[in-house]
């Protein structure tokens, strides 16, 4: 509560402050790599006024995908970077100077759905059947694939429907198949047309450090710093005021139904989806990067103490 009162007070005075101090801020850029649900933190903390109260101006840019955002870090024409840490892992495995300084989303942020009338019993419940996934390579239907693989049900017993990611509820809803495999507002999409959950991989894994941010490892520390610190406030206020963060979302996204956004964001907080805190644990890190070496996306671990930079996370949850 003492923290949501300071960043309350510092907001306040900052609507009041006169031009030449409102202005006095340090410009930053992040490279998300698309705009998604996913990255509500992000856009709370922007909307929120948390990052202005740190003292910066954030520049929010989508790169279209995890390996071009990261690149723009790498290249030096943006600060940070927001995706899925399996492709700063491979960077830095290849000698990159990149690192890892955030949590954002700590859960498998992928669901499994199915006509109201399934009769599922378990993964062996989807021999024989037809499911609409992500066109690959994507975590959802990789998630999917190996859950398969380790209940021993053949791959080749399951015919896959792949579409563009995203595109998933429509041939679902439209009757192409009686399951499906994605990730939100498409969850909640197929869900207000009368579809079903029946499994939810963020309950399945637990920790999962499935978006984190990203930078170089020559990044200033007091812009660095001033991120994090940011990003800590806001992904506190989504726990605390869920109704706030529905709020930002349905601005952020104000061509999808109101409901569907609402709904898709409870859901994330109440599967914990999005992070509790910037804190990354060794578990959500190595259950992450675990599932991309199964794929063999991934030659191995990277060492925790090297790959995650712990200065930043640690001084803004003290704080």
């Amino acid at each position: 509560m003492k923290k949501f009162l300071a960043v309350a007070a510092t907001a306040a005075l900052t609507a009041f402050a006169s031009p030449a101090l409102a202005q006095d801020k340090t410009e930053v850029t992040i490279s998300q790599a698309f705009q998604s649900l996913l990255y509500l933190p992000l856009y709370v903390a922007m909307d929120k006024g948390m990052f202005e109260a740190e003292g910066l101006t954030v520049i929010k840019e989508s790169a279209g995908s995890g390996p071009t955002a990261l690149n723009s870090v790498i290249s030096g024409s943006a600060d940070f970077s927001l995706h899925g840490p399996e492709w700063t892992a491979i960077a830095f495995e290849k000698g990159a100077p990149v690192k890892t300084i955030a949590n954002v989303v700590n859960g498998a942020a992928v669901w499994i759905l199915a006509d109201e009338d399934f009769d599922y019993k378990g993964p062996e419940s989807f021999a024989d059947q037809t499911v609409v996934a992500g066109m690959m390579p994507t975590t959802s239907t990789s998630l999917f694939l190996k859950m398969l693989g380790e209940n021993d049900v053949s791959k080749d017993s399951v015919t896959l429907t792949q579409v563009q990611i995203g595109a998933e509820p429509a041939p679902f809803i439209g009757g192409q198949a009686p399951l499906a495999v994605m990730y939100e507002p498409g969850v909640d999409q197929a869900v207000a047309e009368g579809k079903k959950v029946i499994v939810s991989f963020p309950k399945e894994y637990g920790p999962y450090a499935f978006s984190t941010i990203m930078t170089r490892t020559d990044i200033d520390a007091a812009k660095a710093q001033s991120f994090v610190n940011g990003l800590e406030k806001a992904l506190a206020m989504i726990q605390a005021s869920p109704e706030d963060a529905v709020a930002v979302a349905r601005k952020e996204f104000p061509n999808l139904d109101a409901k569907v956004v609402e709904a898709a964001v409870k859901r994330m907080i109440t599967d914990g989806v999005y992070a509790p805190s910037v804190d990354i644990t060794d578990e959500a890190m190595t259950t992450s990067l675990g599932v991309q070496i199964a794929l063999g996306n991934l030659d191995s671990q990277p060492d925790y103490a090297n790959f995650i930079d712990r200065q930043f996370i640690d001084k803004a949850i003290v704080d």
